[in-house]
């Protein structure tokens, strides 16, 4: 038995009525095959590219070790030059990634290669940002502390992208004072008897090839494998419904610091704690 998961509408193109209309007002997802074809991005962007203009950089990696006391969500397990890190691409599977990178702030002639599209979002124009992954690497199910409108465009390569709504956070598995699934979950081959609520939630589910760019909603879980090598680039805007703004000032004002206080205080019994929880509610709903 699998996910129940649909395949994201896909469009060759939209206007910013049609957009705001069927996807940004009822806050769905869609995929927009050709939406970035006028960037010079779209022609010049692969990973021999980057480490041209980018190779000498300094850059923080992650791999898939579950998040424990040690680790927080967003820390970095080691570095390498991204010269170091595209050769690793191009040869082997790696599990390493990079995650949230101002890579356009370290190498500013990148900004010459996109524009902000003009769909109707009042998109935040100092913080885009990129994400690299080895064939085979997940990124684990989150949705972001923001909750925010994000436009994800895809670059070299093909990733899939699966994603549940904010309507279904009670049935994932969620872990308390955390923006994450529980991390024993593997969401491409999940093991619905062992996480039994799983076999309730509907979600999406779509591959993005180069230059395809995702509209992910407010508050939207997402997931991700790097089917091959590749980047993306994300571009966001800031949530409007006024349930997801209070929400998202919880999350920024208060929640991530009382969780790195428990952290402290609690270590590991404390994560534990969280996943024993999460299991815990969610298999109520059973």
């Amino acid at each position: 038995m699998e996910l129940n998961l649909e395949q994201i509408p896909r469009v060759e193109s939209i206007t910013k009525e049609e957009f705001l209309k069927e996807y940004f007002i009822p806050q769905k997802p869609v995929v927009i095959e050709k939406l970035i074809e006028d960037w010079p991005a779209y022609k010049k962007w692969n990973l021999e590219y980057i480490n041209k203009v980018a190779g000498d950089k300094e850059v923080p990696l992650f791999d898939d070790r579950p998040i424990n006391s040690e680790f927080k969500f967003n820390e970095p397990h080691t570095s390498m030059k991204m010269s170091e890190y595209v050769n690793l691409l191009n040869s082997k599977p790696t599990n390493y990634r990079i995650f949230l990178y101002n890579l356009l702030k370290e190498v500013p002639e990148l900004r010459e290669d996109y524009k902000y599209p003009n769909i109707g979002l009042r998109l935040l124009k100092k913080m885009p940002y990129l994400f690299f992954g080895g064939q085979g690497s997940k990124v684990f199910m989150h949705y972001d502390i923001d909750l925010g409108n994000i436009l994800h465009f895809h670059f070299h390569g093909e990733k899939q992208c699966i994603l549940f709504p904010p309507s279904e956070t009670k049935y994932l598995y969620k872990v308390p004072h955390a923006l994450i699934a529980h991390q024993d979950i593997d969401f491409t081959n999940p093991d619905l008897e062992k996480w039994p609520a799983l076999k309730k939630a509907k979600g999406y589910i779509a591959n993005l090839t180069h230059g395809e760019t995702l509209y992910m909603p407010e508050g939207y879980w997402h997931q991700m494998t790097y089917l091959t090598p590749g980047f993306s680039m994300s571009i966001r805007a800031m949530a409007t419904r006024l349930g997801n703004m209070n929400k998202a000032a919880y999350n920024i004002f208060f929640m991530r610091y009382f969780d790195n206080a428990m952290r402290r205080i609690g270590g590991q019994k404390w994560m534990d704690y969280k996943n024993e929880v999460a299991v815990k509610r969610t298999n109520r709903k059973v």
